[in-house]
């Protein structure tokens, strides 16, 4: 396996050459190599040169540069794109980190205990410089605030020592140029719910007089970094996986919903397709006896698998909705099969329906949630990668041919049906605004209480059938 140190390097000509040699130089597990993937963020002082000269003669390093300043996060975005190990670790030029405790940040990665690893120069480590007190009191501020926003109990947010599986790390959209770089990857850890682990590391910070960049202005930013991200659900990179799936957890009024439409219908053994992050799943497998998750992405089974880790009752299992070969054992097992949000992403609907069908035991419900009203099918359903909308009749038809009996529908979400076709029909708009679907969930309880007054179509179908 292959280890990928990503170092955003600016304007550091005394220390490069000496802290690259000691990356190099650095102990690691017998199962692990290295690649250096250098990032020179437009160097004026002529680390470019020294950056050039150690490339051309070490194999291992990958060196890269931007045509002007942008900053460490957009450095570190650079190096993450061109990472090509199975594990990812930030490391600054500036020897304020020592690269010796490499083999204590990998151990929980290669272990697979952990997804993310934080090393923490508030820990008991083996060593630590005593710095100037209120620098300390800010870092360790800034992190008591990270931690009130993403319910997370770390000891330092701030570190620059973050380890990661690549494949996890590269689906995490980085949008800060600077130093904000370090509260939004620990709010989407946070949200993503990845397993974080932190080992106590050496710490030899530099003053502002031997050339320390962070300031108390990034220090205000932080906060904002924090509150943003906290309102703002972005967490997978775009165009990554089934957009919809990062909605419903800005959305839990709304989910809450539809929710308490569905988990009446629910039975003691449970088939749930596409299972996602687990947003429903969270929601719907309590005292059930049995509930199968499936699940064909690899990053949404490894957020599957994470979260309901010891959840005995759980099962999580890779299978494709629309593949027949899939379901090999499944059939005639559930009372209840979960279709939510799945039917409008398939090539094959009625494949899916005729899969789900089998795997009911006679009298089982299979319970679908599906975009509805045809005419309304624009661009955001695109963006979203909706392949179709539904009529009611056509949605019945789909059912009925797999022979299932339709016991009641539900017409969800009406006052939101002339905003989608204003926004994707008319004005062709790729997306709705983040903001404005937070606004809406907070207002979900008035708009639920007035629905069934609404005279036309929801946006939104639910349908009950039975085997």
């Amino acid at each position: 396996m292959k280890l990928s140190i990503l170092i955003p390097v600016y304007n550091e000509r005394a220390l490069a050459a000496r802290s690259i040699a000691a990356v190099l130089a650095a102990p690691l597990p017998p199962e692990l190599e290295r690649e250096l993937v250098i990032v020179d963020d437009c160097s004026t002082d002529g680390t470019s040169a020294i950056l050039e000269r150690l490339a051309a003669s070490e194999p291992r390093i990958r060196l890269f540069r931007h045509a002007v300043n942008q900053g460490k996060g957009a450095a570190v975005r650079t190096a993450i794109e061109q990472a090509q190990g199975d594990f990812c670790l930030i490391q600054d030029a500036d020897l304020e980190y020592d690269p010796n405790d490499y083999p204590a940040l990998m151990r929980p990665l290669l272990e697979g205990q952990a997804d993310a690893v934080f090393g923490s120069r508030y820990m008991a480590g083996d060593r630590r410089r005593v710095l100037p007190y209120w620098h300390t009191q800010i870092n360790q501020f800034l992190t008591l605030f990270s931690n009130m926003f993403c319910n997370l109990d770390i000891t330092d947010m701030e570190t620059c020592y973050k380890a990661f599986r690549t494949d996890l790390l590269k689906s995490i959209p980085i949008r800060s140029d600077r130093f904000g770089i370090e509260p939004e990857i620990t709010m989407k850890c946070a949200k993503r719910r990845l397993r974080i682990y932190e080992v106590p590391i050496s710490y030899h910070g530099r003053t502002y007089e031997e050339g320390k960049k962070i300031g108390w202005r990034d220090g205000l930013k932080a906060l904002g970094v924090v509150i943003y991200f906290w309102l703002i659900d972005d967490l997978y990179t775009n165009p990554y996986g089934r957009a919809h799936l990062n909605n419903l957890t800005g959305t839990p009024n709304y989910v809450s919903w539809v929710v308490s439409l569905i988990r009446p219908e629910v039975g003691d053994t449970v088939l749930e397709l596409s299972a996602g992050i687990g947003t429903m799943t969270g929601h719907l497998m309590g005292r059930r006896l049995r509930y199968v998750a499936g699940e064909k992405d690899p990053l949404y089974l490894h957020a599957l698998r994470n979260r309901f880790l010891r959840t005995p009752t759980v099962e999580v299992q890779h299978l494709a909705a629309d593949t027949a070969g899939d379901y090999a054992g499944l059939e005639g097992q559930f009372d209840t099969v979960l279709c939510l949000n799945v039917l409008e992403y398939a090539e094959d609907a009625e494949a899916v329906v005729r899969n789900a069908a089998r795997c009911l035991q006679p009298g089982g419900k299979l319970i679908v949630l599906a975009p509805q009203c045809e005419a309304i099918f624009g661009a955001v359903d695109r963006t979203l990668g909706h392949k179709r909308r539904f009529s009611a009749a056509a949605l019945g038809a789909i059912l009925e041919r797999a022979g299932l009996t339709i016991e009641r529908r539900y017409s969800i979400n009406k006052i939101s049906t002339p905003g989608w076709w204003l926004h994707s029909r008319l004005l062709g708009r790729k997306q709705i605004n983040k903001l404005t679907m937070k606004a809406f969930d907070w207002t979900v309880w008035f708009w639920r209480s007035i629905d069934w007054l609404i005279p036309w179509p929801g946006l939104s179908a639910i349908v009950i059938a039975k085997k």
